[in-house]
């Protein structure tokens, strides 16, 4: 019996869960909420959740009301959770403006770098430039990886990695001898 609880009481978390965000997203954003598909989501929520509740009980009928409220505070947890993610997103776009322009000059440096490996004039020029032998090359290569490493991963300092990446290159042309720009 309680193991019968266990695995149905899943069931219906699972289910409750996805069909309440499905729904949420559906109703909320415009993305195919036409009647239609609305219907077939919450069809496909209650073939689960349905028997979730109706199966226990009918086995014990105390589990039945036990169920309906595991359900119901299954879809009230979702919907939280669904509105403190929207409140996270919402304030992503005064980050993401600094994080653009990060991403911005990352190119920028990874522009100037691939000059030394696309041309080969300038990789006959300046060999050190390729030439992972090179103590600044090598670090400028790490400092790629840092910043791509950064780019891609929360909780790191990607201006920071950008700025490293900058000065690894800049440190890499002088050693090889690359003129600075005039």
């Amino acid at each position: 019996m309680p193991a019968m609880m266990l695995l149905w009481g899943v069931a219906l978390v699972l289910a409750t869960a996805a069909t309440t965000y499905v729904l949420h997203r559906k109703l909320t954003y415009g993305r195919g909420a036409e009647p239609d598909g609305l219907f077939w989501d919450v069809f496909g929520g209650l073939v689960v959740v349905a028997p979730a509740i109706l199966v226990p009980a009918v086995q014990w009928p105390p589990a039945g009301l036990i169920m309906i409220s595991i359900g119901l505070a299954t879809a009230a947890a979702t919907l939280v959770s669904i509105r403190k993610v929207e409140r996270i997103h919402a304030a992503e776009p005064r980050r993401r403006a600094g994080f653009a322009d990060d991403a911005a000059r990352h190119e920028y440096v990874l522009e100037q770098w691939s000059r030394y490996e696309l041309d080969p004039a300038r990789t006959i020029d300046f060999p050190a430039m390729t030439d992972v032998r090179s103590a600044e090359t090598a670090a400028l290569t790490r400092a790629m990886r840092e910043a791509e490493y950064c780019k891609v991963t929360a909780g790191t300092d990607y201006r920071a990695a950008v700025e490293r990446l900058a000065e690894a290159l800049e440190e890499a042309e002088r050693a090889a001898g690359v003129p600075a720009p005039r």
